[in-house]
């Protein structure tokens, strides 16, 4: 395991090993399977980041399920822009579906309200949220997260999908910024 790495031109060191990160995916995987028991949920996955997350939960996911994608940009370098563009929409119908928006990290919360808005307006019965990370000093709405693997500080994070700039996703692990 690296203790330090180098992304792009910032150094970051390991913060959160691969072990810990897959006990929790397989915490909320047992949460999901327990709530969505008879139901046929529709996984929405937030990319690019949260595909990794995705792919080692879907996997343990046991209930019928369908899924797919939409992909939203709201950072840019280490910052949030504090608006939300669209790259790529959802084509699927919600209407009267239960949805589980998918997503490696909630910090602003700026990207999953829009997202939940617009799934409220396009009459999904029931939208739920499942986050890996979530830094509650950041957080700046008031919607909940039904599905939460850990806590973090405000600390600027990659590896498990979280990236800087598009590079850093490729790694098991998390690494903080130094």
């Amino acid at each position: 395991m690296k203790k330090t790495i180098k992304v792009k031109d910032k150094e970051f060191a390991h913060f959160i090993s691969e072990h810990t990160i897959q006990r929790a995916v397989k915490q909320i995987a047992h949460q999901v399977n327990q709530d969505m028991a008879g139901k046929a949920p529709l996984f929405l996955v937030i990319l690019n980041g949260a595909f990794i997350f995705a792919s080692d939960l879907l996997r343990k996911v046991t209930v019928n399920c369908d899924v797919t994608f939409v992909k939203l940009a709201s950072y840019e370098g280490t910052s949030t822009t504090e608006s939300v563009k669209e790259l790529i929409g959802l084509g699927e119908t919600v209407k009267d579906r239960t949805v589980i928006i998918v997503e490696d990290i909630v910090d602003t919360g700026i990207t999953i309200d829009h997202v939940i808005r617009m799934l409220k307006a396009m009459e999904a019965s029931e939208v739920k949220v499942a986050a890996m990370f979530f830094k509650p000093d950041a957080f700046q709405k008031d919607f909940g997260i039904d599905y939460k693997g850990m806590d973090l500080p405000v600390d600027f994070v990659v590896g498990y999908g979280l990236d800087y700039d598009g590079f850093g996703r490729n790694h098991p692990c998390l690494f903080r910024l130094i």
